[in-house]
């Protein structure tokens, strides 16, 4: 075990050193072929070990790698803790790798060489790590790494699917940057294969939660409605497990019940958009609350300029934005007061 931590720690320098300062634009697409693309790595995992390719200057590079250099089994984590003394959240990434660390280090969340520093405290990454933005690969891997320091550290990273990993995850590429164009073309490979479960990264994101519970805040990515919870006994294991089991699962089967409308339609934890668009009364807040035995949801999906605040602190929106590469912010929670983090390092009091 750390023999292959040693090898994260060394493969995860490695990367951004090559790909950490180069910004790649891609928005005129006859000039695509112009591009000097850098992207990856990318793990495959094959009955003889694992196949590591990666994209420096244009050009594909393919080594193996010893079958034991990570892990290829992924166990889903607890998805409830009690008596954590600091938290934060954000989401909406996007792909925005340079904003999203810059966020992270003025909020000492990690250094200056991109290691944790949080200590025990949790982060939450409230989904929508994919698309739009043309460095997704290089904030997986970032957050690949992080989850392990900070378990060393006593600490935890938690990273919710949101709408956008379904999207991909289910071949539904509207949104993806057009750099993985040509990195699909490169590797002969569709994108949602990037990620598939012959993937480290595709299983390691098959592990992952849509919902958590960390002290008496509850989160999710999109939301929780109450035509979602008159269909579930709100059992965060059971919810996890069948949303886990649905990626691999085809649209057309899911949608042959009323499953697909239930856990993908408008009113799922992954889409719902309630709080911010259905001017929602204040019973309507707190009956969902007491349905699910919180005090508080965290959410992102919606955007705003800011971390924001709603139903005098019941519900906190995280989507500030990132996914326009200009500004972020962060959510901490510490002793039951929240905060807005700002990009300058800044926090603020929600009263």
């Amino acid at each position: 075990m750390i023999k292959r931590y040693i090898y994260v720690m060394i493969f995860f320098i490695s990367f951004v050193k090559i790909y950490g300062q180069e910004t790649i634009d891609l928005k005129g697409k006859d000039k695509i072929e112009d591009v000097k693309l850098n992207d990856g790595p990318y793990v495959f995992i094959e009955k003889d070990g694992l196949v590591e390719k990666k994209i420096v200057n244009g050009q594909v590079f393919t080594q193996k790698l010893k079958s034991n250099t990570f892990d290829t089994i992924y166990s889903p984590n607890k998805v409830e803790f009690k008596k954590v003394k600091k938290i934060a959240a954000l989401s909406d990434i996007h792909g925005k790798y340079e904003l999203a660390i810059r966020l992270l280090k003025t909020n000492k969340i990690v250094d200056k060489k991109l290691n944790w520093k949080f200590g025990k405290g949790h982060l939450v990454i409230v989904g929508d790590i994919f698309d739009r933005g043309d460095k997704v690969n290089e904030i997986l891997l970032l957050i690949y790494k992080l989850e392990q320091q900070a378990e060393k550290e006593g600490g935890k990273v938690h990273f919710l699917l949101g709408n956008h990993e379904y999207m991909v995850l289910h071949k539904d590429l509207r949104y993806i940057n057009e750099k993985y164009l040509q990195t699909c073309d490169l590797l002969n490979l569709n994108y949602d294969e990037l990620y598939s479960n012959k993937t480290v990264i595709g299983r390691w994101l098959r592990s992952k939660p849509t919902i958590i519970k960390i002290n008496n805040n509850v989160f999710v990515h999109g939301g929780i409605s109450k035509d979602f919870l008159s269909h579930n006994d709100f059992n965060l294991k059971k919810i996890n497990n069948l949303m886990r089991k649905s990626i691999d699962r085809s649209k057309s089967e899911m949608k042959s019940t009323n499953f697909y409308k239930i856990y993908y339609g408008r009113e799922s934890l992954i889409w719902y958009r309630g709080y911010f668009n259905d001017k929602l009364n204040d019973k309507y807040i707190s009956d969902i609350l007491e349905l699910i035995n919180s005090d508080h949801i965290i959410v992102g999906h919606c955007s705003n300029d800011e971390v924001v605040s709603l139903y005098e602190n019941k519900i906190f929106g995280v989507d500030s934005s990132i996914k326009k590469g200009k500004y972020g912010e962060i959510l901490f929670i510490e002793n039951n007061k929240y905060f807005r983090g700002t990009l300058e390092g800044k926090k603020i009091k929600f009263e």
